[in-house]
This record gives structure tokens, sequence and C-alpha cells, in this order.
């Protein structure tokens, strides 16, 4: 397994794992209501995330398995808090969970964002990821709703972890 920043070269890949395994994946915790709207906007590249620097691929020879990331900035452009960094996009293929791929990635995740002098992490996690989060160190805080579009929100967890 082989863990790097992800290029605009890969940013076909991303929307590929994301468009197949999204779907899957989060099957068993929404409503079909739910994901038939919010799929097409959440299981899709974001060109400007993936190249960011800070977005990692988890490659198998040429083969993206696994894909997330951190920024400093906050999903849907809330206000830039100092030393808080936020989990983002975070996928397995998901013909590969529970292979270690999520928490080789996390782990890289972490570290990065560490040694760039992040002391607290952000996420908002699917209801599905939430468990997943919880394993690797993030507190769940409160049931949220995640607005994608007008008249189109998702549900999510808000979780957190300090860093180290």
């Amino acid at each position: 397994m082989e863990i790097r920043p992800t290029t605009r070269r890969d940013i076909a890949a991303v929307d590929a794992l994301l468009a197949t395994s999204y779907p899957v994946l989060l099957k068993g915790d929404y409503a079909p209501s739910v994901l038939v709207t919010a799929l097409p906007l959440i299981s899709r590249a974001q060109p400007k995330l993936v190249t960011c620097g800070t977005y990692y691929g988890v490659f198998e020879g040429d083969e993206l398995v696994g894909a997330g990331g951190w920024t400093l900035d906050a999903p849907g452009g809330a206000t830039r808090r100092a030393k808080v960094g936020h989990i983002r996009h975070v996928v397995t293929d998901h013909r590969r969970v529970r292979s270690g791929i999520g928490t080789a990635l996390m782990g890289h995740i972490l570290e990065r964002a560490y040694a760039a002098g992040v002391g607290f992490l952000a996420c908002q996690s699917t209801l599905t990821a939430e468990p997943f989060y919880r394993a690797m160190g993030f507190d769940g805080e409160r049931v949220i709703s995640v607005p994608l579009r007008a008249g189109i929100s998702f549900p999510a967890v808000s979780m957190g972890r300090s860093l180290p």
C-alpha cells in the first residue's frame, strides 16, 4: 500500500471510487429518499480538495482503494479556527472495508495534520462511519444536518479528537 497526496490526474479515480463505494457503504444507514437526493452531490470528487496537498490516495499498484484528507478550511465555508483541522471526504473501496485501508489512511492523516500544527480535528461523519471514527479516537458530539443544496440536507454526526 502506498499513501500519497492526490493530484489533478487522480480526480477521475477519486470520482469513480466515491461514485461506486458511497452508494453501497451508505445504503444500510440511510433511507432511499435521502440517498436519491444526496448521493449525486456527495459522490463526486471535488477538484479543489483533491489537489489541495492534504488529500491522500491509498494505492495498491495503480488501483486507488481509499482516499481522504484534511484541510484547515471547514466544510461549507465556516470560519477557520486556529489549530483546528477538518477531516474531508474519506472513502474506502466498498469491496475492501475492514482490510486496514481506512486505518492506515487515518493514521497518515492524523500524523500529517499534527505535523502541520493542528491540535484538534473535526469531522462530519456519515452515520455509517461513526463506529470507525470512534475506533480512531474521535468522540461524537451531536447529530447534525449538513446542508448540501437548497432543500437538500444530509444527516451526519459531528465528531472530533485532539491530536496527537
